[in-house]
Order: C-alpha cells, then sequence, then structure tokens
C-alpha cells in the first residue's frame, strides 16, 4: 500500500476481512479521514443529515467513540428510517 491512496470502500473491506483485527496504518488514516468528514457534516445539520449507506458503513465502523452521544444516536436513527435497499455489510446491532 506505500504510495498509493486507498479508498473507503476498499478500507472497509479491509477491516472487515481482517483475520487479526490489525489494521494498516494506511487504512487506519483513510477510515479516520472519512469519519471526520462525516461526523462534521452530521454536527452542521444535526437535526436533519442523513448519511449515506457508505458514510454510515464508515460511522458504524466507529461506533464506539460515538458511543452514548445522542447526536450520533439521532444521526443513525435517521439513517435506519431513511434507508432503503440491503442492510450495508458492516451494519452492527447496537446503536
Amino acid at each position: 500500500m506505500t504510495g498509493t491512496q486507498i479508498t473507503v470502500p476498499k478500507a472497509l473491506e479491509l477491516v472487515r476481512n481482517s483475520e487479526t483485527g490489525e489494521v494498516h496504518p494506511g487504512v487506519d488514516a483513510t477510515l479516520e479521514k472519512a469519519v471526520v468528514q462525516i461526523w462534521a457534516r452530521i454536527q452542521a445539520n444535526p437535526h436533519t443529515y442523513v448519511m449515506s449507506k457508505d458514510e454510515f458503513a464508515v460511522f458504524n465502523y466507529f461506533q464506539e467513540r460515538y458511543k452514548g452521544d445522542e447526536i450520533a444516536r439521532k444521526a443513525v436513527a435517521r439513517f435506519w428510517n431513511n434507508f432503503k435497499g440491503e442492510t450495508p455489510r458492516a451494519a452492527v446491532i447496537g446503536w
């Protein structure tokens, strides 16, 4: 992965398929950058922003970070209330 920009979908695929749970620093950096951007969008519109399926997959990966945060809980609820289609593979019950 040296010198190669990794996409968010590829980073999610790599962490899902990791047998050891270890994450390459480049993968971690990609997902960290994405979740910071998603959280900024949610905070800018805390009562109306609806995450896309891909945004939700990233946000869900970091769910422990936002545990107990009411804005995060409501953002996840809005996602599910507006979701149409197949359940994202990264979906985890617990929000």
